[in-house]
């Protein structure tokens, strides 16, 4: 294994190292976290701006139109809804993302408009809250990245990249992250815009996640590589890849509560789980049958669309393109169920505190699942075309929906054990 491709970072400018941060101190706590990326060295940096191609999707959910078990729906949107966040310090606030090349802050209860963010040029495709909710991040396809301050309404910083493919804040901290098309990890203290880039062979940076811990990221590659980096010097911890890695595009990624193991999705059909660690791959999971549904090339094989940790009990849950939800037991990497869904699955979440967890798909459809058992506990229909995005608030008592019918809807999740 070869850790020292893309160790180095791309500096611009010539900025005055200030500080260096001694990193083998005691267990710190998230607001020592927060004050350590206060010294980060950033630097300046070009911008560029591409385009991308759009999403293409199918609309076939007419005949259950009628069917509606929303209790809000929002539709300021004039095209598909590609991603939906709530605001973690209150899960009163959504933010959307559309087609329409805009992205919206609405509240939760009544659908209302807090704040429109426009002067996009492209889809707006990520869109997510800081961590206290103070600002909200909107990025487009081509790589326009937007960020708001809630209260004032207005736009506090923008910058342009490649590319975007994801957008994510720092758990504790004013910093947010990108990857672009490019394979370039890029991240800024914000509104300063102080920034700092993370580069790796010219391949897509997929997917990414900051850790628990703050200190470390895990990014995954349009190659099958995943590199864990460290945040503050800027260097890989480890890099999986070659025969333990995946051997196609990384799809989607998780962490656990803690922070020790990762999940990793891939278009070639396989989850790994990594020590964050060692850096080594403890785990690999893949479902029977691999080719996906209505495939034209015999090749094609069951992508992983989305993965997740079960915060209360040792299972993970494994979403795949032909609509299979697998559940497996962590501990001993069996098989426990196989939830089948009529449709492709595009997102699945975990609920806070129970074993339930939640897909939509292709269809249109909802469906929460219990992980135990593996029976389906409820399902919500409303959208007439596939559910794109979704998420739910903590105490799982709603969820929000984005769909490319044009649409992003509010369902309040009852269960008889509530």
């Amino acid at each position: 294994m070869d850790n020292t491709e893309g160790n180095e970072i791309e500096l611009h400018g010539d900025e005055e190292i200030i500080e260096v941060i001694d990193l083998n101190e005691a267990e710190p706590g998230p607001d020592d976290l927060a004050d350590d990326l206060e010294d980060v060295d950033f630097e300046d940096t070009g911008n560029a701006n591409d385009d991308d191609e759009g999403w293409e999707t199918e609309d076939e959910m007419e005949a259950e139109a009628e069917q509606d078990d929303s209790d809000v729906t929002f539709s300021k949107h004039t095209g598909s809804v590609f991603c939906v966040s709530l605001d973690p310090a209150t899960n009163s606030l959504a933010v959307t993302g559309g087609e329409d090349d805009k992205a919206y802050v609405w509240r939760v209860d009544d659908g209302e408009v807090v704040l429109e963010c426009s002067g996009h040029k492209d889809s707006v495709t990520c869109a997510v809250f800081s961590h206290d909710s103070s600002m909200v991040a909107s990025g487009d396809m081509s790589g326009m990245i937007k960020v708001w301050k809630i209260e004032t309404k207005e736009e506090i910083w923008s910058f342009e990249v490649g590319d975007l493919e994801w957008l994510e804040w720092h758990p504790c901290a004013p910093v947010l992250l990108a990857g672009t098309d490019d394979g370039s990890v890029w991240m800024w203290k914000i509104p300063a815009g102080d920034c700092k880039t993370f580069q790796s062979p010219a391949c897509q940076a997929t997917s990414g996640k900051v850790l628990p811990d703050g200190k470390r990221a895990v990014v995954g590659y349009e190659d099958g590589t995943v590199r864990v980096w460290d945040l503050k010097q800027g260097n890989t911890i480890h890099v999986i890849k070659g025969q333990d890695g995946h051997q196609g595009s990384l799809t989607c990624l998780a962490c656990n509560k803690d922070g020790s193991l990762i999940l990793t999705g891939s278009v070639d059909g396989s989850a790994k789980l990594i020590n964050t660690t060692t850096g080594k791959v403890v785990g690999s999971f893949s479902v029977e049958g691999g080719k996906a549904k209505g495939s034209k090339d015999e090749e094609e094989t069951n992508s992983v669309e989305s993965v997740g940790f079960c915060n209360i009990l040792p299972l993970i849950a494994v979403a795949y393109l032909d609509g299979t939800l697998a559940i497996y037991d962590l501990s001993t990497q069996v098989l426990r169920h196989r939830c089948q869904h009529e449709a492709g699955i595009v997102h699945l979440q975990w609920e806070e505190s129970s074993s339930v967890v939640s897909t939509c798909s292709l269809d249109g459809a909802l469906r929460l699942w219990d992980a135990r058992s593996g029976n389906i506990v409820s399902e919500y229909r409303g959208h007439t075309a596939e559910i794109l995005d979704f998420t739910i608030n903590r105490e799982a008592s709603f969820a929000i929906t984005a769909s490319g019918d044009n649409q992003a809807k509010v369902f309040c999740l009852q269960r008889p054990d509530r």
